[in-house]
């Protein structure tokens, strides 16, 4: 049972019962302070008005018809006409024990949509980082929840697998194999050869236009330049998921919907924007100017969608990717859960979407942005040389710390016991520090508080 909207119920009725018209809002809400009961009823002050009428004397009018036998212990008037509701022990006890007997503790299904759900998102060729972790586990919460209440819910993992780095991995790749004839696949070991390949790309002119042209062979579709990349995808993805299980994220490799899935869309994308007149040409690359957003002349925003080189961007693949997720997959709404870094270059490319006629209105786009995760410094967190913390190191330091706990408070346990049980407290800890902390803002990462109990 929904308490909250059955005391809604009940106060509407007292609400048409003394005089308001029919439907009026009850506006029941919980309380913010235990001083002002369970619950509070905050529509009765807007019926006075358009009554004409005493609010604090239509409350009291409200409250003599107001039926709360055995849910209320107490109600009483408050300030200019609230009603606070308290309700009663026998009521709470009762509904405790009926949502413990419910398999699901009283909770009903939603009429079903479908939503598509956009989190974690690392890249190829990089291992996962503590930046990841934000939109790893708080999507994956929100997941569960909606598929709990009996929503379709579509896991898009939009990782970052297409791009120019591809070129400069797969020449990279290429040099290494002739000299050595084998190139480690580890995903460790790939991380040092990306930026290996990086200091190649931008410092030997030679190597950067051989990276470019494999670039090109890559979105032709060349055999040896595809089954490079493949590979590339594969070990990353392998290492990501090792770290999915050990959160015990639902994420799987199925769910991998990356960047070079809407590839073959953007031409046509960009052609179709500009047969709308809202992609022209400006300096050779195609741009969509937005008045809605404004430079810092007061001119409205150019957003290019094309470069001049006819290279294509992130805000071409995102227009695509909402398109896709709207005639595709049938969405209802579509959640993203990317850091607030990111907030105008999505605004930016869901109003290019709604201008071109992709997605209606009635289809909800949301950025459920996050705050950053910080050390106890108030910076971004960083080991101790000041490098990224990759999520794996993450992950075992809070095992290693659970098991020192664990062995102190319990050495008798046996050795696979207190390995299985530190690795559930560490994980459940992680995701605790952050579910627990307001989404929207920064948060200090503390280990004593984290793993205090």
């Amino acid at each position: 049972m929904n308490i909250q909207a059955l005391i809604n119920e009940k106060v509407s009725q007292a609400l048409e019962a003394a005089g308001a018209p029919a439907g009026s809002p009850a506006a029941v809400r919980q309380s913010a302070k235990a001083q002002f009961g369970d619950y509070q009823a905050n529509g009765v002050m807007g019926v006075a008005k358009k009554l004409g009428t005493n609010p604090r004397e239509f409350a009291q009018k409200v409250l003599d018809v107001l039926d709360l036998d055995g849910i209320a212990s107490k109600t009483e008037i408050a300030g200019p006409g609230f009603i606070n509701i308290f309700l009663s022990e026998e009521f709470l006890a009762t509904q405790a024990d009926a949502a413990l007997a419910d398999a699901r503790l009283g909770v009903a299904a939603e009429e079903a949509q479908t939503i598509v759900a956009d989190y974690s998102a690392p890249n190829v060729a990089k291992e996962m980082h503590v930046g990841h972790l934000r939109s790893t586990i708080i999507g994956d919460a929100v997941v569960r929840t909606l598929e709990f209440l009996g929503h379709k819910v579509v896991r898009a993992n939009h990782i970052g697998d297409w791009g120019t780095q591809f070129g400069m991995l797969i020449a990279n790749l290429e040099r290494v194999q002739q000299e050595s004839g084998t190139v480690s696949m580890e995903l460790a070991d790939l991380e040092t050869f990306y930026r290996e390949s990086k200091k190649l790309y931008d410092e030997d002119e030679e190597f950067a236009v051989k990276a470019r042209g494999y670039v090109v062979k890559l979105q032709g579709g060349d055999e040896y330049c595809a089954e490079m990349w493949k590979k590339l995808v594969d070990v990353t993805m392998i290492q990501n998921q090792r770290n999915y299980d050990r959160l015990n994220v639902s994420l799987t490799r199925d769910d991998v919907m990356g960047e070079s899935m809407y590839n073959d869309m953007l031409p046509k994308i960009v052609a179709d924007l500009k047969a709308q007149g809202l992609a022209v040409e400006d300096d050779g690359a195609q741009v969509v100017f937005l008045d809605e957003y404004k430079n810092k002349d007061g001119e409205p925003m150019g957003v290019i969608v094309q470069k001049r080189d006819g290279g294509f961007l992130y805000t071409t693949t995102d227009i695509a990717c909402a398109k896709y997720r709207y005639e595709q997959l049938g969405a209802d709404r579509v959640l993203y859960f990317i850091d607030s870094r990111q907030h105008q270059h999505l605004m930016q490319a869901w109003t290019i979407v709604r201008k071109a006629g992709y997605v209606p209105e009635s289809v909800s786009l949301e950025h459920h942005a996050f705050g950053m995760m910080l050390g106890k410094d108030g910076r971004p967190f960083k080991t101790r040389a000041g490098g990224t913390v990759r999520l794996a190191d993450l992950l075992d330091e809070a095992e290693e710390r659970a098991s020192k706990l664990i062995e102190s408070k319990n050495p008798d346990l046996a050795a696979e016991e207190k390995a299985k049980i530190s690795s559930t407290v560490a994980m459940a800890a992680v995701k605790y520090a952050d579910l627990s902390k307001h989404r929207t803002t920064d948060y200090v990462f503390d280990w004593d508080n984290m793993l205090a109990f």
